[in-house]
């Protein structure tokens, strides 16, 4: 895979995007990053654009090979020991800025459910602080990605190729990224404001038929500022509402693992049966996770820029024409309550017949909304 060399006119474009749109950040505020030393062009142009706009940063760096040496090494008490540093970020800074750029896919293959299960234990107190100050808005945040050699393998892509994707499904590549992406905010809150008037929606497809309340519940606008790139719309199901079949048929990935072809059979909101073509084992693992059988998101992805899964969630669940439910923990902003250390995202594709129904009206076919939202 050949060398890639960032271009500095669009890191500095990337840099102004993520701190002005996505964070909007103040002067005198306080910015946590965190990402690994791969990312150092890019963190060159944040730390030059922050800095002149009289915001403090503070960085926790990864380095190669960090997290596999740890799950190798970790024993006894140190699985139990929370990180200062992020505890602290979570329950004082201003905003938190978390940029994907991996050395390796693989690294989190090497733990145990134990390890994995004392350290989500370990963070559930920063966990806790970030779910409750984003539902308070005392904390934004924003998540994005750094093309990195092994993301980019992970995609199939060349690193030129892969790069391109990134930036595009961003909008770099337009003129005014920030007014691009102020015009996906204005088309998706038309769709937001219709579903914030329904109570019961149902996917369907050709092996989906699940239905599940969003009744006090709060369809978000995704619209770029918390995830960079962004295109979709999501809430949270009354937790026991959620009933019937769903099929996710894009693969899903989770600590490093692919698990293909899930299907979920729920009842009263909890997942009783799980299948899958390949990584069930995975499934038993997570379902055996504390609020990891409920669901804690339902969302529509409407990034048509995104049309290919590339084992990142990031850009994945926001494949225009798809729909996405995570297992797990909710986001409290938009009215949730289940609570779990565990949020996967899984994906399912809409072009081919599916349709959302929201109080028994037709509102979305094939992969689209329909004109009449």
């Amino acid at each position: 895979m050949t060398t890639y060399i960032p271009d500095t006119a669009l890191l500095k474009k990337y840099a102004d995007l993520l701190l002005h749109y996505c964070l909007e950040v103040k002067e005198g505020q306080r910015l946590f990053v965190s990402t690994t030393t791969l990312a150092e062009p890019l963190l060159l142009e944040i730390h030059r654009e922050a800095t002149r706009s009289g915001v403090a940063v503070e960085y926790d760096l990864t380095f190669k090979d960090k997290a596999r040496i740890y799950w190798q090494e970790a024993k006894g008490s140190v699985l139990d020991m929370e990180s200062a540093l992020h505890l602290y970020a979570m329950e004082n800074f201003d905003a938190y800025l978390a940029i994907r750029a991996p050395f390796s896919m693989h690294e989190d293959m090497g733990a145990t459910m134990d390890q994995k299960k004392r350290r989500a234990a370990a963070g559930s107190k920063a966990n806790q602080a970030y779910f409750n100050r984003l539902a308070d808005k005392s904390l934004v945040r924003s998540l994005c990605q750094y093309p990195t050699p092994a993301a980019a393998e992970a995609a199939g892509m060349t690193m030129e190729e892969y790069a391109t994707f990134v930036f595009n499904a961003c909008r770099l590549d337009e003129a005014d990224p920030v007014q691009a992406w102020l015009e996906v905010r204005k088309e998706q809150q038309k769709y937001v404001d219709y579903l914030n008037q329904c109570e019961e929606i149902t996917y369907k497809n050709e092996k989906t038929d699940i239905r599940f309340s969003v009744k006090g519940r709060t369809w978000i606008n995704s619209d770029g500022r918390a995830n960079m790139p962004s295109g979709e719309v999501f809430s949270a199901p009354v937790e026991d509402s959620v009933e019937g079949v769903v099929h996710f048929d894009f693969p899903s990935v989770y600590g490093g693992h692919d698990v293909k072809g899930i299907t979920l059979t729920v009842e009263h909101g909890q997942v009783v049966k799980w299948e899958a073509e390949s990584g069930k084992e995975i499934l038993d693992q997570v379902f055996s996770i504390e609020g990891a059988n409920y669901f804690g998101e339902v969302a529509i992805g409407t990034n048509y820029r995104i049309q290919r899964t590339t084992r990142n969630i990031l850009f994945d669940e926001k494949i225009g024409g798809s729909i996405h439910m995570a297992v797990g923990q909710s986001y409290l902003h938009a009215g949730g309550k289940n609570k779990s250390s565990v949020h996967w995202d899984m994906i399912s594709n809409m072009k081919n017949g599916g349709e959302i129904i929201a109080d028994g009206q037709l509102i979305y076919k094939d992969g689209y909304f329909l004109d009449k939202i």
